[in-house]
This record gives structure tokens, sequence and C-alpha cells, in this order.
């Protein structure tokens, strides 16, 4: 993926992410289709830091009845990836 915008879709910010953020540790997520160097370079340029390492995983969509009906649909699979800084780097959030 060419753009860093595209790879890194949003922050996760969730009570146990705050907790990992004491050890510079990161929450994303990101696109479907980036891979674990894809995400460090996107994490790199647009916060300015310096990353560690990268550990992904995948996410199925939940099963979710729509409207009224007995008809099942899912919601879209996704992918998280937490973010290790190195030392010397400064917090993100």
């Amino acid at each position: 993926m060419e753009n860093s915008y595209a790879v890194i879709i949003a922050p996760l910010i969730t009570e146990k992410n705050n907790d990992l953020a004491g050890l510079k540790k990161y929450a994303f997520k990101v696109a479907s289709k980036a891979r674990k160097i894809e995400i460090a370079q996107a994490v790199e340029k647009l916060f300015n830091v310096k990353v560690a390492s990268v550990n992904v995983m995948n996410y199925s969509g939940k099963p979710k009845r729509v409207g009224k009906t007995n008809r099942v649909s899912s919601r879209d699979n996704w992918k998280k990836a937490v973010v290790t800084l190195s030392e010397g780097s400064i917090d993100l959030m």
C-alpha cells in the first residue's frame, strides 16, 4: 500500500489499550491487506517515532440480524495491529 493514511484506519481506544500505552504499545485498526512492514512504516511516517515490533490479529465479523426479519448478515472482517515503540521514542497519545 502506498498511502500511510490507507494503512492506518483508526486508533483503538479501550481500557486495555490505555493500560498498554504505559508499556509503549498502541493499538490501531488497519487495512485488511496491510502487512507488518507496511504498518511499521506508516506509524513511523505519521507519528515520527521508531517502531520496535508489530503484532497483528485478524477478527471475523460478528453475525447480526437484519431488521425485524430472521435474515442474518455479518459485519465486515477487520485487522488489529499492536505496535510497540522502541526505547527513546516519545508517547503517541
